[in-house]
C-alpha cells in the first residue's frame, strides 16, 4: 500500500510504504483530486525517486516545489545515459545539481541571457566523454523543450557529471584537495602573490588543478597530438610561468611518481600565466 504524504502538483508525490519509506513517485495525473493520506494508484506510476542521502532527499523535495516534473524526468534520463555511457555510479547530489542547472538554463535562454562557460577550453579536452554526454543531453533538451541551448551548457552538464563521481568518494576529494592546495602554493611562493579567489582566473584555474588531480589519482595522462609547436611558443612567451610548471612537474614526480606530460605542461603554463598577472590581490 502506498500513501500520499505530500503532493508537488497533479504529477508528483512524496508517499510512505508499508515501511515507512519515503519515495517520490511521478506519473501523469497521479494526485489529480487526491488528498494527503490517501492511497495512490499504482498503475499511474511512472518514475519512482528513492534517495538514501536524507540531505539530499530533503533538498530533492524542496526543489520539486518550483520546478516542472518534465524537468525531473529530462534530468533522470540524462543522468542514467550518463551513468551507463560512463560505466559509473554517480552521487545522488547530481539529481539536484544537475535538474535545477537544466530547468535554470532554459529558463535563461528564454529570457534571452546566454552564459559563457569560462572553462569549456578545459573540459572539451580534459573530458571528452562527459562533454559529449553534455551534448546529447543539448540534443534531448532540444527534442522535450523546442529550444537548442549553446555549447557552453553541454560544458555545464559535463562539470556536474564529473563532480558527481568525484564526490563518490570522500577519501578521493580529500587528496584532490591537499593536491589543489600544494600547486597553488608553489605558485604562490614561487611568485610572491596572493591569489584573487572572487576571480574568473582564479576560478579557471582550481577547476582545472581539480580535474589535473582527478586524473593524477586514477594514472591518466592527458596526451593531445600536434601540441608541439604550441609548447615551443607558450615556453618562449610565458618564460616564468613555465619555469613555475616545470618546479611542480618534479614535486609531483618526485610525492606522486606521477609525470604530467607536455601536454599537461603546456596548459598548466597557460593557467599560471592567466592567475598570475591577472588573479592577484
Amino acid at each position: 500500500m502506498m500513501v500520499i504524504y505530500k503532493i508537488f502538483n497533479n504529477n508528483a508525490v512524496v508517499i510512505k510504504d508499508e515501511k515507512g519509506v519515503e519515495k517520490i513517485v511521478m506519473g501523469c495525473g497521479l494526485a489529480f483530486k487526491k488528498k494527503c493520506g490517501e492511497e495512490v494508484d499504482v498503475s499511474k506510476i511512472d518514475k519512482v525517486f528513492i534517495l538514501s542521502d536524507p540531505e539530499v532527499n530533503n533538498k530533492f523535495q524542496e526543489m520539486m516545489t518550483y520546478i516542472p516534473s518534465e524537468y525531473v524526468e529530462l534530468g533522470e534520463e540524462i543522468i542514467n545515459y550518463a551513468a551507463k555511457a560512463l560505466n559509473k555510479t554517480l552521487n545522488d547530489t547530481i539529481y539536484i545539481s544537475l535538474i535545477d542547472h537544466l530547468y535554470a538554463a532554459v529558463k535563461r535562454y528564454q529570457d534571452g541571457i546566454s552564459v559563457k562557460n569560462a572553462i569549456l577550453w578545459d573540459i572539451k579536452r580534459f573530458y571528452k566523454d562527459e562533454y559529449k554526454i553534455g551534448l546529447k543531453a543539448l540534443d534531448m533538451i532540444e527534442e522535450r523543450f523546442s529550444v537548442r541551448l549553446p555549447d557552453d551548457e553541454a560544458g555545464f552538464t559535463a562539470i556536474h557529471i564529473v563532480e558527481s563521481v568525484l564526490s563518490e568518494n570522500a577519501e578521493d576529494m580529500q587528496k584532490i584537495t591537499e593536491i589543489i592546495s600544494e600547486i597553488s602554493n608553489i605558485v604562490k611562493y614561487n611568485f610572491h602573490i596572493y591569489f584573487n579567489e572572487d576571480s574568473v582566473y582564479y576560478y579557471r584555474f582550481v577547476t582545472h588543478l581539480k580535474f589535473f588531480a582527478q586524473r593524477l589519482l586514477e594514472g591518466k595522462t592527458y596526451l593531445d597530438d600536434a601540441q608541439d609547436d604550441l609548447l615551443y611558443t607558450v615556453k618562449t612567451k610565458y618564460v616564468n610561468s613555465y619555469e613555475c610548471a616545470e618546479k611542480i612537474s618534479k614535486f609531483i614526480k618526485t610525492k606522486y611518481d606521477y609525470d604530467i606530460s607536455n601536454d599537461e605542461k603546456l596548459y598548466l603554463t597557460i593557467h599560471i600565466e592567466r592567475i598570475v598577472y591577472k588573479a592577484v590581490l
